[in-house]
């Protein structure tokens, strides 16, 4: 049988007058994992704080098993890495350590584990205690006992792999062993969030509250999570904005939905409808037993439902007005008189509202000025930094040559650290290589969106900053903020004072006002709800620029990506096709490798030592050979996109000449000499750019296939 160990009651939350939630009410059992979903501004992280205990409700309550343990991380953990991961214990030999934020990386790893490093501690006072009562055998015993009932919990409770434990933890979540003796308050942002995610697993709560956990995770710390979360018993609550990971990770889902704001009118008891003002959009929550994609399906299903029980009741509404407006003067006026009183009574009790459908951002983005083919090229890249004046020389990557076509969409992923963001700026220009050639195409306006959101300014309001970057009206500037959800006075807030999704609806805002034909995107997804990214990847698909993009959102990638760029060691890979195709690829090629190794164990068996060298050049032969396969292959792709390419211009050319043919014939029917001698002009120019048309599509066709014999280029003249 299943027991609760979280349970919230008809809670509410409002600042002064606004209404941030109200009737919230659900229970969360023993090892369910639990997504929390909703708009941005829908009160999901404020409804994990007042879980946690950090924030009051207004009204409502939160009830936790007896003895619960509950963790909870912030979006941006950064700040009070310690007060952010740790809750009260209870009082007693297992009450959680003190932290200091001058601690290493390690030690306040070990201090996680409060409980433990308190049995930990009492071992230790036991064993010194043993040391000295050799004389006192009632005594002794007595310590024996107590050592051996902790030394048990202590086991029980994994203490013994402590250490394994919190190695396991970091190493997953992407730090290094040299970061592990690195003092707490020397990393960066990112990093002391990821520690405030290590520390939260390492104390194993029976709660554990998550606001964004994979924000500041590469790929494989995502998917490493994803396998711990898995494997972990406890109970889970999770906001996260990562389709795959609430995928694979939940199994139900709560939606914080908006109400639709309306007028509130009543009828007094006199038949007089009355107005008294108006009730604005506050969140409440619906419960679907299903994981993220599912609840998709189940929550449209809820609205159509719902849409066919309001349209229902307004058709009923609708023939008992036609009753009373057709007797109400006749034979049946008592029954009419009846109806409208029902009719009153029923508005004063509440009326079915119509389903309220999730207000959308409505982006658009368009290359208004075409690049040339080639957008972007690099032989020979180096990227780093250099340490600092005159220090030593940080090398991040090195690079094969790279190109990007127009029109191609490339995503780049590799672990925090490895380079990404410092491959984007040293394409841009503001940080040299550090070796090898870069070259921007032609007519090539590049549009940069910073995970940072450092293009912002602090101090503008929201109208003011996107005024900046174009000069326009406030009519003009409201209404493009309006498509990006700002209404009313929210547009006069400060920067410094909105949300992460909001501060990334204003970035975007402004990269609608460059029209960049080539788009640099850090992590355009990061603090967006889920449908701003559903609506961000159509923007995306259907533009029609160029795009670079960092990210670790794996099905947004799957969406958008031609190619996929991977810094793995130090140098760059370029791969192909989306994120499941680079995933396939690379356990082809592992496959490849690990069947290769066999066959060299096998051979080395068989013919000793003596043919080590002949192995050796074999492997490389293979590598060799592998590297040819995939250059060609990646050539291929590029001739058989220039095919398509020419092959589209040809047709399109050939469409416009008959269009002027026809207007010809027309032309010359009509007698119409000014636009004969116009027509034909153009017809002219036609032929001749249908020619070159022709001539590129043949180069293309000869470099794939290629010459064809010369008896098929002979003319009938030359055949004999």
């Amino acid at each position: 049988m299943s027991v609760a160990v979280l349970s919230v009651f008809n809670l509410s939350k409002s600042y002064n007058i606004h209404q941030v939630f109200e009737g919230v009410t659900f229970s969360v059992n023993a090892g369910e994992r639990v997504a929390l979903v909703g708009p941005n501004g829908a009160g999901k992280s404020t409804l994990l704080r007042i879980i946690a205990g950090q924030e009051m409700p207004t009204s409502g309550s939160v009830i936790k098993a007896r003895g619960a343990r509950v963790v909870y991380v912030p979006q941006e953990a950064a700040s009070a890495l310690g007060d952010a991961t740790r809750q009260p214990a209870p009082a007693g030999p297992e009450a959680a350590p003190a932290f200091s934020p001058d601690d290493t990386l390690y030690r306040s790893m070990l201090d996680a584990g409060g409980p433990l490093r308190a049995m930990q501690a009492r071992l230790r006072d036991l064993e010194s205690r043993m040391a000295h009562v050799e004389d006192y055998p009632d005594r002794w015993e007595q310590l024996m006992k107590e050592y051996e009932e902790v030394t048990h919990r202590f086991e029980l409770a994994g203490g013994y792999e402590m250490d394994h434990r919190i190695e396991q933890v970091l190493s997953g979540l992407g730090f290094n062993r040299d970061q592990f003796d690195q003092p707490l308050n020397t990393l960066s942002g990112g990093q002391r969030t990821r520690a405030a995610l290590a520390r939260a697993l390492i104390a194993d709560p029976d709660i554990l509250l998550l606001d964004e956990p994979t924000n500041h995770l590469d790929v494989e710390a995502i998917e490493w999570l994803e396998g711990f979360l898995l494997q972990w018993k406890g109970t889970l609550l999770v906001i996260a904005h990562d389709r795959r990971f609430l995928n694979r990770v939940t199994t139900r889902t709560l939606d914080m939905e908006f109400t639709r704001p309306r007028a509130f009118t009543w009828y007094s008891k006199g038949g007089e409808l009355r107005e008294g003002g108006e009730i604005q959009a506050f969140s409440r929550l619906q419960d679907y037993p299903a994981p993220y994609d599912r609840y998709l399906e189940l929550k449209a299903e809820r609205y159509d439902r719902l849409l066919e029980e309001y349209e229902a009741q307004q058709e009923t509404i609708s023939r008992t007005w036609d009753f009373i407006r057709r007797y109400k003067e006749g034979q049946k006026k008592r029954q009419a008189f009846g109806r409208l009183k029902r009719l009153r009574r029923q508005h004063n009790e509440g009326l079915l509202e119509p389903p309220a459908e999730r207000a959308q951002m409505r982006m658009t983005l368009r290359a208004h000025v075409r690049s040339g083919r080639s957008v972007f090229e690099a032989e020979d890249l180096v990227i780093g930094y250099r340490a600092a004046a005159g220090g030593d020389v940080v090398v991040l990557a090195r690079c094969p040559d790279l190109e990007i076509e127009r029109g191609e969409r490339v995503a780049l992923i590799g672990p925090n650290g490895a380079g990404k963001t410092t491959l984007l700026k040293t394409i841009m220009g503001e940080v040299p290589p550090l070796a090898g050639h870069i070259e921007v195409g032609h007519n090539v306006r590049i549009g940069y969106y910073s995970q940072t959101h450092e293009g912002l300014n602090a101090d503008h309001t929201v109208l003011e900053e996107v005024r900046s970057v174009r000069n326009m009206t406030e009519g003009a500037a409201r209404d493009l903020l309006a498509k990006m959800l700002f209404t009313g006075d929210s547009v006069f807030k400060k920067v410094a004072d909105l949300s992460g999704g909001e501060r990334s609806r204003v970035a975007l805002a402004k990269l609608m006002l460059t029209d960049a034909n080539f788009l640099m995107l850090d992590e355009p997804t990061n603090h967006l709800d889920l449908d701003s990214q559903e609506v961000l990847t159509g923007v995306l698909s259907a533009y029609d620029g160029t795009i670079l993009f960092v990210s670790h959102d794996r099905a947004f990638i799957d969406d958008l990506a031609t190619q996929v760029w991977s810094l793995e060691g130090g140098r760059l890979m370029v791969w192909y096709g989306n994120y499941s195709d680079y995933v396939a690829e690379k356990a082809r090629l592992q496959q490849l490798e690990r069947q290769g190794a066999q066959v060299d164990g096998a051979g080395r068996h068989e013919r000793g030592r003596s043919g080590a060298h002949i192995k050796a050049d074999t492997r490389e032969q293979s590598k060799t050979a592998r590297r040819q396969e995939r250059a060609a292959e990646r050539q291929r792709q590029k001739l058989e996109k220039r095919r398509q390419e020419a092959e589209a211009r040809v047709s399109e050319l050939e469409a416009r000449l008959n269009a002027i043919s026809d207007a010809l014939t027309a032309a010359t029917q009509a007698r119409d000499l000014d636009e004969i001698v116009r027509l034909g002009t153009e017809y002219t120019r036609l032929e001749a750019e249908l020619d070159r048309a022709y001539d590129e599509w043949q180069q293309v066709e000869e470099q794939i296939s290629g010459p064809a014999p010369d008896h098929l280029m002979a003319g009938p003249d030359t055949q004999s």
